[in-house]
């Protein structure tokens, strides 16, 4: 399976939200890297992984927030 760059529209808003939800995006397996632009109006959440976009979805609704995929 390939990496692949997945997008998502999310509520994760400042650092502290960045910092609440790390734990949980960094212990996922085979992911490369993630960040989220809390500039962005849409909180843009990029992850680079192998895993599908449910399993990225389920992580970050799990940890409490809003998540939503971009399709491109």
């Amino acid at each position: 399976m390939e990496t692949k760059e997945l997008k998502f529209k999310t509520n994760i808003n400042c650092g502290g939200c960045v910092s609440k939800i790390k734990p949980f995006l960094d212990k996922l397996v085979d992911t490369e890297s993630w960040q989220v632009d809390t500039a962005n109006e849409d909180k843009i959440l990029t992850v680079k992984t192998k895993l599908s976009e449910e399993d990225i979805i389920d992580t970050v609704e799990e940890v409490g927030f809003e998540i939503v995929s971009i399709q491109k």
